[in-house]
């Protein structure tokens, strides 16, 4: 007879305004088990476990914890309850000792003061149950992330929870530091504990993991046996493709050029690395040149552009541009070498809403001439006057603020922001995302048309269709590292790269 759940959700949705996140979700967690969440960017995990948890109310559905129905609200109560959750970002005050960290907000008492001796003997009791051998009078920034992230989890089984969520805790670890959590994990997996665990590593899945739930765009796809879903498939399953049914693609204008000698390197990288975001990897842009990188959501895309840009800096390796050594200390070498970066996620860290679209777009080029050679202001029409009619920005009105236009034309906004630059290389990270089919195509043509006329192009994005499309090479990503580097040729579909992802090699 199966063992009973722990944990119950039935016909779960959930909306925001315009957005169905979560639509008639079931899912079950077992005691004793690892139990993965997947899917790729807005699948709706994240909404899932804010349900669970309290943060978001249901709009339909039931939750039962040891079969008797539950509602909480908000992550304090659910913790009483017995499901504590630890976040991919340690939520704990690194000025405080790790003994406070564990206990703190719960401190034992006697007439209204601490009892400190007991705070610290039972946190190295709980520390020495996880087999972990700190000095919990030690301040909590003493230690390394992957030493706070087990900090968070020994404060987390505390209370003896029956539910413990992980989301993406191995996020910011080496494999070092993956193995000893993992240890942990499986130590309380041992104990009964129901472990429910959120990554996008596809090794670490396969590794821990007893069964697993595939979301995607905020539905049920299925609940599998892990040892019974090979790699192949669930990449299938997350990405929305079944590879007996994949259609051919209409039009893939990178196609005809992907032959062309690019004899004109624009930029080159050697070995380039940064511990715990991307293993090393050799990659080359030319002249006329879209590479496109592929991979799962959290394969390390994004890290890897960071590094091109100099936003994040590498520990290891070489960076030439235009046949030069370059060392990327900051994202302004990288503008002073022609180096111009999109990011993914527009309004954190690219638009200023509060600004309006003429002020955004002349951002960047203003940034370059330094704030002491300023853009007159008829120079400033000018050129956003270009923009807006190019780029088909609607209202091409320069003085509406940036954040009341729509997300195509936000993207738009951004894009003509570095193009006026004129860089040698454009990295666009997620640029169709969430955005309409309509203002999607005309990006996709601008790609195209920006390569034809000589721009080397560095395009990211989760649908593989779109990077088979544009893309004249396809470098291929998975687990932060390249496991493959694909001329798109005749012999390249999404099957291949589909495998290449699952399998970590060329197939």
């Amino acid at each position: 007879m199966a063992e009973p759940a722990i944990l119950t959700m039935t016909g779960i949705s959930k909306q925001f305004p315009g957005v169905k996140a979560l639509d008639n979700v079931d899912f079950r967690l077992l005691p004793g088990e690892v139990h993965a969440l997947l899917g790729e960017n807005g699948a709706g995990k994240s909404t899932l476990i804010k349900v669970l948890t309290g943060v978001y109310s249901i709009d339909e559905g039931t939750i039962a914890l040891e079969g008797a129905p539950v509602r909480f609200s908000g992550p304090s109560q659910a913790q009483q309850a017995g499901i504590s959750t630890v976040f991919q970002e340690v939520n704990l005050c690194p000025n405080l000792s790790v003994a406070e960290n564990i206990f703190i907000g719960r401190e034992p008492r006697r007439f209204g003061a601490v009892r400190w001796q007991e705070v610290r003997r039972r946190a190295a009791e709980l520390l020495h149950r996880l087999q972990l051998d700190l000095d919990v009078t030690a301040r909590l920034s003493d230690y390394s992330i992957a030493v706070q992230q087990l900090v968070a989890i020994a404060r987390a089984i505390d209370i003896s929870p029956k539910v413990l969520i992980l989301d993406e805790p191995t996020s910011s670890l080496d494999s070092s530091e993956v193995d000893e959590l993992f240890r942990v994990m499986k130590q309380l997996r041992d104990e009964g504990t129901a472990i429910l665990f959120v990554t996008h590593f596809l090794d670490q899945v396969y590794e821990i993991s007893d069964r697993i739930t595939v979301l995607r765009n905020g539905g049920l796809v299925g609940e599998f046996l892990t040892r019974d879903l090979p790699q192949l498939e669930l990449v299938a399953k997350m990405i929305g493709k079944e590879l007996e049914v994949l259609e051919e693609l209409e039009e893939q204008p990178g196609r005809e050029a992907a032959a062309r000698a690019h004899a004109e390197p624009v930029l080159e990288a050697s070995g380039l690395a940064r511990t715990g975001a991307v293993a090393p990897f050799d990659l080359s842009v030319h002249r006329g040149e879209v590479v496109g990188l592929a991979g799962l959501l959290g394969s390390g895309r994004t890290e890897l552009a960071r590094l091109l840009f100099g936003a994040d800096r590498a520990d290891h390796g070489q960076i030439r541009i235009g046949g030069r050594p370059v060392a990327l200390r900051g994202p302004g070498v990288a503008m002073a070498n022609g180096v111009a970066f999109c990011s993914e996620d527009r309004r954190a860290e690219g638009l200023i809403e509060d600004l309006t679209v003429r002020e955004n777009i002349v951002l960047a080029l203003q940034a370059s001439r330094g704030w002491t050679r300023p853009l007159s202001r008829r120079r400033q029409d000018e050129l956003v006057e270009a923009y807006l009619r190019s780029l088909r920005i609607t209202p091409a009105n320069p003085e509406l603020l940036v954040r009341d236009l729509s997300g195509g034309n936000q993207q738009k906004v951004l894009l003509a922001r570095w193009l006026i630059t004129n860089p040698r290389l454009l990295i666009v990270d997620e640029p169709t995302r969430g955005i309409d089919v309509g203002a999607k195509a005309e990006i996709q043509r601008l790609v195209v048309s920006l390569a034809d006329d000589g721009m080397a192009l560095l395009f990211i994005s989760a649908e593989l269709e779109e990077v088979l499309r544009l893309s004249h090479t396809i470098g291929v990503m998975r687990d932060r590292r390249m496991v493959a580097t694909l001329a798109n040729d005749d012999d390249v579909d999404t099957e291949r790269v589909m495998r290449a992802i699952a399998e970590g090699a060329v197939a």
